[in-house]
């Protein structure tokens, strides 16, 4: 698909020059409706690309489905408007035999934006998921000196976000290493992370046990409960969290970590998890003092 991005005629205007016409690139944001065995089940506002790993990781964070072999197949439903084409803006999906349909609650006045993932539950009971992967016993450890690289590699992995600057990015890290298995953009911050849930499970990781989920954003209840469905230990971001979601992350056993910028950070849970043991190199005043 070609709508990652739309182009745009705009003004620029700079005080004290003039203006002028020119052209933008603007990330896309549509409509994704998301059916399970025909029966529609939420609607979210994304931007295209990955829609099958968006689709399995909601059902991943609504707790339809835990595992590669609940997630039988996908496909992009033709037909979807009056003239019978195909938008592929509606994603139906088949669970393999046996796996129980969604709750017929979750049928809801579901519908999600870039800027709220959970817009239409009623209330703090109908938002809570039991995960069922446990992160409390996870003897996850990871360098602080590491994670503060993380925020920088994020940024460099941000294609789209680079020609437009209005994305944003989840990427799940390895905690011992380092390693980046898998980063993706969407302009809501709620879908990134479903997208990279999504791939974890199609690719038989879940439960992601010593890895790191790094944010570009702010840290919401939200994204920590999507964190605790998957399995994940460790969750990161470049800016703040809610006190929610610092409750929940105490609850479930997740290190969050938030202001993640420069060399410095905020560990809110399970601080023991960061490795703050640095070498500090002598300050000159230190060498004179050791040498007396």
């Amino acid at each position: 698909m070609g709508r990652i991005t739309v182009r745009r005629r705009i003004k620029r205007v700079t005080i004290g020059e003039p203006s002028r016409a020119r052209e933008d690139l603007l990330a896309a944001e549509e409509p994704l409706e998301i059916r399970v065995g025909g029966t529609a089940l939420a609607i979210t506002m994304r931007t295209p690309g990955h829609d099958f790993d968006l689709a399995a990781g909601f059902l991943v964070s609504e707790g339809v489905i835990s595992r590669a072999d609940d997630f039988a197949t996908a496909r992009y439903c033709a037909g979807a408007t009056d003239e019978g084409l195909n938008t592929y803006n509606v994603l139906d999906v088949v669970l393999a035999a046996g796996v129980a349909p969604p709750d017929p609650s979750l049928e809801r006045n579901f519908f999600t934006t870039s800027s709220c993932g959970i817009c239409g539950k009623a209330s703090i009971d109908a938002v809570r998921t039991l995960s069922k992967f446990e992160t409390a016993s996870d003897d996850v450890v990871v360098d602080a000196a590491l994670l503060a690289t993380l925020p920088d590699r994020l940024r460099a992995g941000q294609d789209v976000f680079e020609k437009t600057g209005g994305l944003h990015a989840a990427g799940l890290f390895d905690a011992a290493t380092g390693e980046l298995l898998v980063l993706r953009e969407d302009v809501g911050r709620h879908n990134a992370v479903d997208k990279v849930i999504g791939w974890a499970l199609t690719a038989g990781l879940l439960p992601l046990r010593g890895m790191v989920l790094m944010v570009s954003g702010r840290a919401s209840f939200e994204l920590v409960q999507k964190a605790s469905m998957a399995g994940i230990p460790v969750l990161a971001a470049v800016s703040a969290p809610s006190s929610l979601a610092a409750e929940l992350a105490a609850e479930v056993g997740i290190t969050l970590v938030g202001f993640l910028r420069g060399s410095s950070m905020n560990v809110y849970t399970r601080t023991e998890r960061v490795d703050d043991t640095f070498v500090l190199a002598p300050t000159p005043a230190l060498e004179k003092e050791t040498a007396r």
